[in-house]
């Protein structure tokens, strides 16, 4: 009797906390579309932004961004699918792999300023890339490789053995099986995490701010040497320098865009993930 007033006692607080947290989350993205969704029309996708972010939209805002985005996915993907298959198919040592786990979950907790720090310090000026669109796609792809890693390494151990044991069986070098039964199994794990690892990307400030980002002068690069615009930067710029409310109200806009974005990359990865678990199921 005792006990289970207790599960109930903490049910019901667990319940709150998270119901609290759901309830902030709601509050915040209502202030955001209240407030910047006056500002989402046709034009505001599709127009340059102008007057200081007062008049326009932030089509090039949104290009950026999403060059970027896969232009990091592009370089991190394959990285972290190596990587994940080294220690899923090829390393034996069990403390070799804890070890590098716990680096790569590591790695995910680093301050997102450092990548963008030392990836400028040796990308920008040691390889003399400087300020430009390809400094943030090798300090984002850099950034973003642990938590695809992670996704792509889950689905790879979470491979039920008989699939492995049905590839012996046919007599498949360990090649062939990867080839055959491991990456198309695990394919729906390696969208989730490619997905995931965008979402993060998107949502980056710190690492491309004086990296690979321009507030104005910068539309689509015609080199890999120039900056762009990011979505990130026009909102930060605008709320800390604007006086004009128009271009506070652009920047609120931005900032639906930028949620919109990172909303539906995350909704994506769920749906994947789901279809993960019905492969595994069957």
């Amino acid at each position: 009797m005792k006990r289970g007033l207790v599960e109930k006692a903490a049910m019901a607080v667990l319940g709150i906390m998270a119901g609290m947290g759901v309830l902030v989350l709601v509050l915040i993205l209502a202030e955001v579309f209240l407030r910047g969704g006056g500002a989402l029309d046709a034009g505001f996708f599709l127009e340059e932004s102008r007057d200081f972010g007062a008049a326009g939209g932030v089509r090039y805002q949104i290009t950026g961004t999403l060059l970027l985005m896969v232009g990091a996915a592009a370089l991190g993907l394959p990285l972290a699918l190596a990587g994940a298959l080294f220690q899923t198919e090829y390393l034996k040592s069990p403390g070799l792999k804890r070890g590098l786990r716990l680096l790569i979950y590591s790695l995910n907790g680093v301050p997102t300023i450092l990548f963008g720090l030392l990836g400028y310090l040796f990308f920008g000026i040691y390889l003399g890339a400087g300020v430009s669109w390809l400094t943030g796609v090798l300090i984002l792809a850099i950034m973003i490789l642990p938590t695809i890693q992670v996704s792509v390494q889950e689905a790879i151990e979470a491979l039920p053995e008989n699939y492995r044991e049905a590839g012996g069986a046919l007599g498949l070098s360990r090649w062939q099986e990867i080839r055959s039964i491991v990456l198309p199994h695990s394919f729906f794990g390696i969208v989730t995490g490619t997905l995931l690892g965008l979402a993060r990307a998107a949502g980056e400030t710190a690492a491309i701010l004086f990296t690979a980002t321009a507030f104005s002068g910068a539309r689509f690069p015609a080199s890999f040497g120039d900056p762009v615009p990011t979505l990130q930067t026009h909102i930060l710029v605008l709320a800390q320098e604007a006086v004009n409310p128009r271009a506070i109200e652009a920047a609120w806009g931005a900032g639906c865009v930028l949620l919109i974005l990172v909303f539906s990359l995350i909704a994506a990865s769920l749906f994947f993930r789901s279809r993960l678990s019905m492969e595994f199921d069957r």
